[in-house]
């Protein structure tokens, strides 16, 4: 067989071209370099390593070095066979040592026809991985979310699913620090579940309820799979039904699965879902799934969340004082508590402030997360301790903003 050198920058590139025609970088938004060039000099992490080596193959093209490129999809392909993206970028890397190749699944008009929705899902998700690579967060942002979070809540993970993005956190003294993030597939109908069985992954703030080990789950869950809480208790207050929401690996015969692909869940590789699963803690985790992230400076979020931290710190003097009725003030006419409704809440608060309990509170170990789509949201996570006390109970708000000010509309004791 004759092979064909193909030209260093014309057909070589191909590949980078492609993608990035539609991907340009925002207005003034600064581009930088994928991680996986730092993959050809420091060794990766295992996890995620699969995808570095892939955007260092598409780097190679662009820069020409096509035999490296080849050499390096081979030994992707090698290592990952079930890697459906390096496979098609291997095939089409051999194909250009013959003939150009002008698109990612560059292959016959029958062939394209034939196989027309994997290949248009193994390009989606080739443009996914690659955009993720360039378009990084800036050095010093988290997602607006985060308001505050406990010393004790070790790590935080957030979700991005225009960009088919999971970003995992880890909170250290000088507060939350990106640490990793990896692509992972959405909904078949996309997001802002409603309803069981709409195939839409939910939006909000949720958190990893429980482990559930692999050797438990049918071959189709991969590595594992971590519960997540939804619904909410806004999600229950809008009346939106369902469950089983999971963040969970892939079968064996797949690496990963095309953007929007699952019933509602939050699929990963099972390298990068081993990761998180050895990586964050059960029951205190939050995982902010949003349509699209805003990231803020670090910095600033303090700032922001000054306001909201005065009216929870007004509650907690109300409560203090042992009125009851400015602490009532504080809730919504449609409060409710694990099934009590305000006037059954009334009845306990006003056990407790007869009895003392409201003397002396301490809060501590206080997260709060913001959610805003129709309505501003809330949710608060403390330790409420009474004075001279070593230890009390966790307990779980969320605040709603009602005509410019903040309410509780559900309260409870984790």
């Amino acid at each position: 067989m004759v092979y064909r050198t193909c030209r260093a920058r014309g057909a070589a590139a191909w590949l980078l071209l492609s993608l990035v025609v539609h991907l340009p970088a925002a207005a003034g938004q600064t581009v930088v370099k994928p991680r996986a060039q730092a993959a050809a000099t420091e060794p990766a992490p295992a996890d995620g390593l699969a995808e570095a080596r892939l955007l260092q193959v598409y780097q190679l093209m662009g820069s020409g070095r096509s035999r490296e490129a080849l050499d390096l999809a081979e030994k992707i392909v090698r290592d990952h066979p079930n890697f459906q993206l390096a496979q098609l970028v291997y095939g089409d890397l051999l194909s250009t040592r013959m003939r150009p190749v002008k698109t990612l699944g560059d292959v016959s008009a029958a062939m394209a026809a034939a196989g027309a929705a994997p290949l248009g899902d193994l390009r989606e998700e080739s443009q996914k991985r690659f955009k993720a690579g360039l378009d990084r967060p800036r050095p010093g942002t988290i997602p607006s979310q985060f308001l505050e979070i406990s010393q004790k809540t070790r790590h935080a993970i957030a979700v991005d699913a225009s960009r088919s993005r999971l970003y995992l956190f880890e909170n250290r003294p000088t507060g939350l620090t990106l640490v990793a993030d990896y692509y992972t597939s959405v909904g078949k109908a996309g997001v802002s579940k409603t309803e069981q069985g709409d195939q839409r992954t939910p939006l909000g703030v949720y958190y990893i309820t429980s482990h559930l080990n692999s050797k438990s789950l049918k071959d189709f869950y991969g590595s594992g799979a971590l519960p997540l809480s939804y619904p909410n208790m806004l999600d229950a207050k809008r009346g939106k039904t369902g469950g089983g929401i999971w963040l969970h690996g892939t079968p064996p015969t797949h690496f990963s699965r095309a953007p929007l692909s699952t019933d509602g869940c939050l699929v990963m590789t099972n390298p990068d879902l081993d990761h998180i699963i050895h990586t964050v803690e059960i029951g205190s985790t939050p995982v902010v799934i949003a349509p699209q992230l805003r990231w803020v400076d670090a910095a600033s979020v303090k700032s922001e969340g000054k306001p909201f931290q005065d009216v929870l710190q007004a509650w907690r003097s109300a409560k203090e004082a042992g009125s009851l009725d400015r602490t009532l003030a504080f809730y919504t006419p449609d409060f409710n508590s694990y099934g009590k409704t305000l006037a059954q809440w009334t009845s306990v608060l006003k056990t407790e402030l007869s009895n003392g309990q409201g003397h002396g509170i301490e809060i501590k170990d206080l997260s709060f997360l913001r959610w805003t789509d129709s309505a501003d949201t809330m949710v608060v996570t403390f330790g409420e301790v009474l004075l001279g006390k070593r230890t009390g109970w966790t307990k779980r708000q969320y605040w709603t903003r009602q005509s410019g000010q903040w309410k509780i509309f559900f309260e409870g004791t984790l």
